[in-house]
């Protein structure tokens, strides 16, 4: 395995030989292996070990263990102790995956101190079946079916090409030692269930199935690559990258399966509701699908994509008399001036004295009216937006300049109010322009 090891790391990852790297270690069977290997490749490495508490003793009996692994290979160890199951209940999230995020970002945070330039995990080949086989469980799409990448940003598993027996095999003929965690062997986990229930019949079926898995794998994630290049060609062209990230409907559903192409499209936005956003584009204005951070808002002719903020609705910025001028949410200018100039979207002038302080900005309310400068009479505001045919981002984003008595002087940007306007008796003239 020593020399199949040496030969994949000179022809695959030939830039780990002069690298500064922290190998990720439990004290199980996989890690201590790949410590081995790359002590006797001489490469520059350290462990990090982490007590996650959750075994009680035997989770210090590990910590002792690669501790004293660190001094007979004579390389650094970094150790921490996580209290895993406050962390996960805190976070409400599973035990095992609070501890992959808790390992994960240590990790991170001992590349950026110690200037490591890869960390590198024990994943292997049975690693790799296991979690295809469940991401197949779950519906997965062809990303899912490709399984753990050997190269993710600086997280490199370097034993992805060997087999759990082969790991077995290399600690019987190097005399290696390890910690057995006996978790591993009860299947009310799902991968260990997988691992013991499911690959056997696998194998069964096939006894050269992991070497099968391997060359199956290795052709569907070029398959992949071929589509993800169709794919993003077919972006660049529907997709609308401006002040927002939009989808042109028009350009889109001229193509046959178009949920496939919006699944790849919104695949980094955390959206789960596949069939709910393909029925989105058929759907009438103003309907949207949200995720844990982003929505996806149909507009017409488009699906505007949005990352979701704190509600601001309800919030209300006032400004007092003295300001001349603001600087959040939006910047505007307060000037006194003896003459009217031209209004614009982004100039109004009004009568100063008949306006009541402090001035308020805030988003629209239900049943809002205002009187448009230029018209005669009332109309409310959702009209107004309507006839502008205003999207519900551009709805949602716009600032409503009003006075103390909440009458709108000015929909920022847009229209100023008739009431407020400057007449023929007006002493005192007020400019406000937005920034």
């Amino acid at each position: 395995m020593l020399e199949r090891f040496k030969h994949h790391i000179t022809n695959k990852l030939p830039f780990l030989n002069n690298a500064k790297l922290l190998v990720a270690i439990s004290g199980g069977i996989d890690s201590v292996v790949l410590a081995h290997l790359c002590h006797q490749l001489e490469l520059n490495f350290s462990l990090a070990h982490c007590n996650f508490k959750l075994r009680y003793a035997d989770s210090d009996k590990d910590a002792i263990f690669v501790k004293n692994l660190a001094e007979f290979l004579q390389v650094e160890m970094h150790s921490i102790e996580f209290d895993t199951v406050s962390y996960s209940e805190e976070k409400k999230m599973s035990t095992q995956m609070a501890a992959r995020e808790l390992r994960y970002n240590w990790f991170e945070k001992l590349t950026v101190d110690n200037a490591y330039d890869y960390i590198l995990t024990a994943h292997h080949t049975n690693d790799n079946i296991e979690t295809v086989i469940i991401n197949l469980t779950r519906g997965a799409s062809l990303h899912g079916l490709t399984g753990v990448p050997e190269i993710n940003g600086n997280v490199i598993r370097p034993l992805l090409p060997f087999t759990r027996e082969e790991i077995e095999q290399f600690t019987i003929t190097q005399n290696i030692t390890w910690r057995e965690d006996e978790s591993n062997q009860s299947t009310k986990y799902v991968r260990n269930k997988v691992r013991h229930k499911v690959v056997p019949v696998l194998e069964e079926l096939n006894t050269s199935f992991p070497a099968t898995f391997n060359k199956h794998l290795a052709y569907l994630k070029k398959e992949r690559k071929v589509l993800t290049q169709h794919l993003d060609t077919i972006k660049k062209e529907v997709c609308i990258f401006d002040e927002s990230f939009k989808i042109d409907l028009k350009k889109l559903l001229k193509y046959e399966d178009v949920d496939v192409y919006l699944r790849h499209i919104l695949n980094d936005y955390n959206f789960t509701q596949w069939s709910d956003i393909t029925d989105l584009c058929t759907a009438q204005s103003g309907k949207y699908v949200h995720s844990d951070t982003h929505r996806l808002i149909k507009d017409r002719d488009f699906l505007l994509l949005e990352k979701k903020k704190k509600n601001s609705d309800t919030v209300i910025y006032k400004i007092t008399e003295d300001l001349c001028d603001i600087d959040s949410p939006l910047k505007l200018e307060f000037n006194k001036v003896h003459e009217v100039g031209t209004n614009s979207v982004d100039t109004i002038y009004i009568d100063k004295a008949l306006v009541v302080y402090p001035l308020i900005l805030r988003k629209k309310h239900d049943g809002d009216v205002f009187y448009p400068f230029g018209m005669k009479g009332k109309k409310k505001l959702s009209k107004y937006f309507k006839d502008e045919k205003m999207s519900l981002l551009e709805k949602e984003h716009s600032w409503l300049l009003c006075d103390a008595t909440d009458s709108i002087i000015w929909i920022v940007g847009r229209r100023a109010d008739n009431r407020f306007c400057v007449g023929k008796t007006t002493e005192n003239i007020l400019k406000i322009t937005r920034r």
